[in-house]
């Protein structure tokens, strides 16, 4: 037998009773009158008859519930508040949804002054800054040694081409991708191919327009001759012109063929495809050493390496090297049989061509060390005198020094001393989608007798750097709208020139 119910308890169920149906009839009054407040649907007017008159405008009644509107009395009649209704009974309330996805904080912020600022996170903030210089001429007056302050000296010396301005010189349609100086000294003359696989000439000797009248407001200003030929269906990725044979172009392209060019003959040849017409095997990069003048190493976007003997008609030999793409390498000038390749895998790996290991598919030069990077790298590019330059995406330029590879015997393991670098130089490697991949290119008989690559600064530059590690220049000019990407020097003399991402040359000498 259940239990009696005290007073208190009865009279509390009651009251919960009793609330629940005031808010049920005080919800149904609430609708009532919303109906009724609603003007009724306007009849279809037929065509010809006028426009009947416009209708008073009645006020529409609020949508909330109220208990006066809805003719309910006050606490005194027995009114019962939202807070004093139990939580079983209340109605469920909906919850605010989770924000998914990446979110900008730009489009986030609270509104009102007070939330406004965001100095707090500046100084997080990377990003290039147009214009800004990192090294200055107050640098080179700062320096004690007379020797690098010569060397300094004649860099700051370099001056942006006059005969037209950077913006004038389209050397090709599109981003240019790949850029050389004809080994030539007589003249600059001036290679780059694209993205769509257009190979442009511009020669810097031809006559630059005469000074215009300054009277005259719009000066009509002959554009300079630039020659272009579509001698690849995709991305041309290096252009080479071998200083032992300055009659041949070799490039190589996304569209998986390495082909050469005879500047006399003017006729594109391939030199190797695959042979399945259907195999699609981008070429990163190419490379030719003066030591073994008829060998072309390549590496592919698979993450694999090859070479390929010009004068015997057999396959072109191919390992796979890597899970990753191989995005640059480079052959030690001297000694042809140690590659550097430069991978998506974020590792730098030294490779000896002499010791091929393993049989069939598994077959790979020996590698000889490795060095791990927090980010991914760009590129490795191989100076004469034994040092070798790599640029990642941790933003940092790094130099190992290798000046001791002519004592290396095949297949020796480099210790992990030999694989540090000895210097790591701060750089901003942050291209991102519309500027092309910044990498590190040596000069290859410097005149000067001084070992120094080229790498472009994100800030519009085009930086100079020496096998120590320390900045030589820093170029600019005026008329510089973009930055200068794809950096190298003329092979001997202090001629230096940068591609941009519309195609547009700047040229320093």
């Amino acid at each position: 037998m259940a239990p009696e119910l005290s007073s208190f308890e009865a009279r509390r169920r009651a009251n919960v009773v009793n609330n629940a149906k005031l808010l049920k009839d005080s919800a149904e009054v609430a609708a009532k009158m919303r109906r009724a407040a609603a003007p009724p649907p306007r009849a279809a007017a037929p065509r010809k008859r006028k426009a009947p008159e416009p209708a008073p405008r009645t006020r529409v009644m609020p949508t909330r519930s109220s208990a006066r509107l809805a003719g309910a009395g006050s606490e005194s009649d027995g009114a019962v508040k939202l807070e004093d209704i139990p939580t079983e009974l209340k109605p469920p309330q909906s919850k605010r949804m989770r924000k998914g996805g990446d979110l900008e904080l730009s489009k986030l912020q609270v509104e009102g002054q007070r939330w406004s600022s965001t100095s707090a996170l500046a100084s997080f903030v990377q990003g290039a800054q147009p214009g800004v210089r990192t090294f200055t001429d107050e640098d080179i007056k700062d320096t004690s040694d007379e020797k690098l302050k010569g060397v300094r000296k004649e860099m700051n010396d370099l001056k942006l081409y006059e005969g037209w301005i950077p913006n004038d010189i389209k050397i090709t349609p599109e981003r240019v991708y790949a850029l050389t100086f004809h080994p030539i000294q007589d003249k600059p003359i001036i290679l780059a191919g694209d993205k769509k696989g257009t190979l442009g000439f511009f020669d810097a000797s031809q006559k630059p327009p005469e000074p215009m009248d300054e009277d005259d407001e719009e000066p009509d200003i002959p554009l300079p001759e630039v020659s272009a030929f579509e001698v690849h269906s995709r991305t041309i990725s290096s252009v080479k012109v071998p200083v032992f044979d300055p009659n041949s172009v070799i490039t190589s392209s996304y569209d998986s063929s390495i082909r050469c060019l005879d500047l006399q003959t003017q006729v594109s040849s391939q030199l190797w495809a695959p042979e399945d017409d259907d195999e699609d095997l981008g070429i990163t990069c190419i490379d030719v050493s003066p030591e073994t003048k008829d060998t072309i190493i390549f590496s592919t976007l698979e993450g694999s390496l090859g070479r390929l003997d010009r004068r015997s008609k057999e396959k072109a030999e191919i390992w796979n090297l890597s899970d990753n793409k191989i995005g640059g390498f480079s052959l030690n000038p001297l000694l042809p049989h140690l590659v550097a390749t430069a991978s998506l895998d974020r590792t730098l790996k030294v490779w000896d061509l002499r010791m091929i290991k393993g049989k069939g598919e598994l077959r790979h030069p020996s590698l000889l060390g490795e060095h791990q990077s927090r980010l991914s790298v760009s590129h490795a590019s191989w100076s004469r005198g034994g040092y070798l330059a790599t640029s990642s995406y941790d933003d940092t330029v790094k130099i190992y020094d290798m000046t001791d590879a002519m004592k290396w015997k095949p297949g020796q393991d480099l210790s992990d001393k030999q694989m540090t670098p000895t210097h790591k130089i701060p750089h901003n490697n942050q291209t991102g989608r519309w500027v092309t991949i910044l990498k590190p290119q040596w000069q290859i008989h410097p005149a000067d007798g001084v070992e120094k690559f080229a790498i472009a600064n994100m800030n519009r530059f085009v930086d100079i750097y020496s096998s120590e590690g320390t900045q030589l220049g820093q170029l600019d000019g005026e008329g510089i709208t973009a930055v200068p990407a794809v950096a190298e020097f003329h092979s001997t003399l202090n001629w230096l020139a940068g591609g941009t991402g519309s195609g547009k040359l700047c040229l320093w000498m």
